[in-house]
């Protein structure tokens, strides 16, 4: 098979969510982390919330993540590994990796008894999509916030897959003729309240394309609305930004 063509973005001044944005949209929407402490690997099925450059997660009151973080006075150095895959099922579902290194602490006791609240304070992460590397510091993660649409994006895209691919193929009037020369198949591929990125996949490798909303979705009815405005352009053979 010849080498994926991951294409960056054409049209970089499109509005689209920020390196530190899309970090705590990651945190936001996942259920399960690894993070590596003391040479070990503990695997952690907790959803995160994301408090700035704090995290608080929930483990085990017997884990040995929870008896190292309880012994370090000062914190535990770990470093939290997050995997973004796509939702839908397309050729390389990886969208990104993260790593974020800190110090891990005890909160304090769950309710029930049985676990843990710990909380990392994070000193820096590194963000890998296919498009490039970014080095972030806690700083950063302090200012920015988890894209509103992040909890909702992978029941949205693969409802958008499964039960409207119809939608999908309307929504391709808006791309460049040249894009589909070849007949790709089409996938939604990601989304966030700025717009949805739908994935051509060739024989030979795959392009993905950004489809900006007129206004930005500030939660997942103003979504289902600015599909509507994308599907009555592509409806009218208007133009829309794309990457």
């Amino acid at each position: 098979m010849s080498p994926v063509d991951t294409t960056a973005p054409e049209a970089p001044e499109a509005p689209e969510p920020t390196a530190a944005e899309r970090v705590c949209s990651l945190l936001t929407a996942t259920s399960s982390v690894v993070i590596r402490a003391c040479g070990e690997h503990h695997e952690l099925d907790t959803p995160i919330a994301v408090q700035g450059s704090r995290l608080r997660l929930h483990a085990p009151l017997d884990a040995p993540l929870t008896l190292a973080a309880t012994r370090a006075q000062d914190g535990l150095a770990v470093v939290l590994d997050l995997t973004d895959i796509a939702p839908v099922a397309v050729r390389d579902r990886v969208r990104g990796r993260l790593s974020l290194a800190g110090r891990l602490h005890l909160a304090h006791l769950a309710d029930d008894g049985l676990g843990v609240h710990l909380r990392l304070d994070v000193a820096h992460a590194v963000l890998s999509t296919p498009y490039g590397t970014t080095a972030l510091t806690g700083a950063d993660l302090a200012l920015a916030g988890p894209d509103p649409l992040a909890r909702y994006e992978a029941g949205l895209l693969t409802h958008l897959a499964d039960d409207h691919p119809d939608a999908l193929a309307v929504l391709t009037r808006l791309l460049d003729p040249d894009l589909l020369a070849e007949r790709p198949g089409i996938r939604p591929l990601a989304l966030d309240r700025y717009g949805l990125v739908l994935r051509l996949d060739h024989p030979h490798g795959h392009r993905d394309v950004r489809l900006v909303f007129p206004e930005p979705a500030r939660d997942a009815d103003e979504f289902g609305h600015r599909v509507h405005q994308l599907l009555t352009a592509a409806h009218r053979a208007l133009p829309a930004h794309r990457i």
